[in-house]
């Protein structure tokens, strides 16, 4: 897919600047969610992981929103799986457990599975889709005028995009039904408290503050250590024991300190020097299982 109608990709500063924003691109609409948006954001993300010049992705919206959920231009059955028109515009997602899989969820899994880590830029609202796709990327920024909300209750759903597998992860049990059973939407302060966001800036700040942040890391890390340390510390959400961590830490402690990269960092600390990290991705990746690992009958 080599050209988007409703997400725009750019690069911070060209090609290999280390940094690519992807943007929800249908402000008329509050970038409101489609099976199109769905099927370009996991193309970008494919995308993203096959440029080893591509440190961090910034994901935001066009606007003055994040997004405001799905897109309910079908009226009462925009979620009914037995519309004919829903069942072609989605028919190449594939199946989970017999049934046909959630494409916020499709999303949402492809986010998970970056190589790259991903910080969300909430520019405004970000409802029910809106807010689900963005838990599980590793940072998530908020405006001042960010306002997000669970509303699935009062649409008569349940949370989709595997949020409730994420959300509570992320901010706990308790604020998690408490969100998710009013259905209310809340402000950037109460995202911050609540911990479903890391900090609210003004308006004006937040592309910036991200790209500061995605440079921070594309500057100074290394694109090994970093891709295989989100793996490992989501995977462990769902470990029995800290010695699944063990086992595995071990492993990838044995496989990088034996290469290129450890031995830069290494030497860039003791010269003082920036460090110019040689490894790729792809030579690394079999050291730490791939995550979140696909059930059996997911099409």
């Amino acid at each position: 897919m080599s050209e988007y109608s409703e997400i725009r990709v750019d690069h911070d500063g060209g090609a290999g600047a280390g940094v690519a924003t992807i943007t929800l691109h249908r402000p008329d609409r509050l970038n409101a969610f489609t099976a199109t948006m769905a099927r370009e954001l996991v193309d970008a993300f494919d995308a993203t992981d096959a440029d080893e010049s591509v440190r961090v992705v910034i994901l935001t919206g066009a606007g003055r929103g994040f997004c405001a959920g799905a897109d309910l231009g079908r009226g009462e059955r925009t979620f009914d799986a037995d519309d004919e028109a829903r069942t072609v515009e989605r028919g190449d997602f594939g199946t989970v457990g017999g049934v046909p899989r959630d494409a916020g969820g499709v999303v949402s899994l492809r986010i998970a599975a970056s190589l790259k880590p991903v910080i969300v830029a909430v520019n405004g609202p970000a409802v029910g889709i809106g807010a689900t796709m963005t838990l599980p990327a590793d940072i998530r920024i908020a405006a001042t005028s960010a306002r997000f909300g669970f509303v699935f209750a009062r649409r008569g759903l349940v949370p989709e995009a595997a949020s409730s597998w994420f959300l509570p992860r992320v901010v706990g049990i308790s604020q998690a039904m408490e969100w998710v059973a009013t259905g209310r939407v809340f402000d950037a302060a109460e995202a911050l408290s609540g911990g479903l966001v890391s900090r609210v800036v003004p308006d004006d700040e937040l592309i910036g503050t991200a790209r500061g942040l995605a440079r921070e890391i594309a500057q100074n890390t290394s694109a090994v250590s970093v891709a295989l340390s989100r793996r490992l510390l989501w995977s462990m959400l769902g470990a029995s024991s800290p010695w699944e961590a063990h086992r595995l830490d071990s492993a990838a402690i044995r496989d990088l300190g034996r290469a290129a990269d450890a031995r830069e960092g290494v030497a860039s600390f003791l010269e003082k020097r920036p460090p110019r990290f040689p490894g790729r991705v792809g030579e690394h990746l079999d050291v730490v299982p791939g995550w979140p690992q696909r059930p059996d009958g997911t099409a």
